[in-house]
């Protein structure tokens, strides 16, 4: 059985009730809220180990809840999208969303989606004890932490795998679906995925995002890291 609080927001209280229901069986504890107001009272409350978040909410919508949640404090979010909302959902991952289940969704799905990012977030993925080091950036593996120049650096649980990823396999080249799969573990998905987490990586690690030194587009294929040491 898995662990932890889990805080479900959205106003549509049949989704609310199915989602929670799959996601205690698998052992988690649960709260429920309908709108973005309640629903950043209560994490500020309960402090979830996870958010999954819709973006369609009354009052305060998904992407400012979402916006608010990560100024806080590093909290995983698995956003809920309606088919139609590729460039929300593509604004919520910019915003530091970890993952997305698009509806309609099979509640199966997205259980296994929180289990991933959960596992993630805290580390089980990551082989213990390993520190990549790379001049002034290290990424510890085991206390999920990155720095740059002595600085910490917040990063969202797939921020944190790709670098960690990316690190880990210098000067290779590696497709977005690749990406998708090793580090995210999906077989198929949505590829702006990953360059939009490309970006977002960019613009906290490299002295220049325009002209990137580190994380590097290989025309025609996709990316690859370039040591700087």
């Amino acid at each position: 059985m898995e662990t932890g609080r889990i805080l479900v927001v959205d106003d549509d209280p049949t989704v609310a009730e199915v989602v929670a229901r799959y996601l205690m069986r698998d052992g988690y504890d649960v709260d429920c809220v309908a709108d973005g107001l309640t629903a950043l009272r209560m994490a500020a409350a309960v402090e979830p180990d996870l958010v999954v978040l819709d973006l369609m909410l009354p009052g305060i919508d998904g992407l400012e809840v979402c916006r608010r949640l990560r100024e806080r404090r590093p909290v995983p979010i698995v956003m809920l999208t309606a088919l139609g909302e590729e460039t929300d959902r593509l604004v919520g991952l910019e915003m530091g969303a970890d993952d997305y289940v698009t509806k309609p969704f099979s509640p199966r799905e997205l259980a296994l989606r929180v289990r991933s990012v959960l596992r993630r977030a805290r580390g089980a993925l990551a082989p213990a004890g390993e520190t990549i080091t790379d001049g002034e950036l290290t990424v510890d593996t085991a206390a999920h932490e990155v720095r740059l120049a002595g600085s910490g650096i917040s990063l969202t649980v797939r921020e944190f795998d790709l670098l960690a990823y990316l690190m880990q396999h210098p000067r290779q080249a590696f497709t977005r679906n690749d990406l998708l799969e090793k580090v995210w573990g999906w077989e198929f998905g949505d590829s702006s995925t990953v360059t939009v987490h490309v970006r977002r990586l960019r613009e906290k690690i490299e002295s220049d995002p325009t002209v990137p030194r580190r994380i590097l587009t290989v025309w025609g294929v996709g990316y690859r890291y370039e040591p700087i040491t």
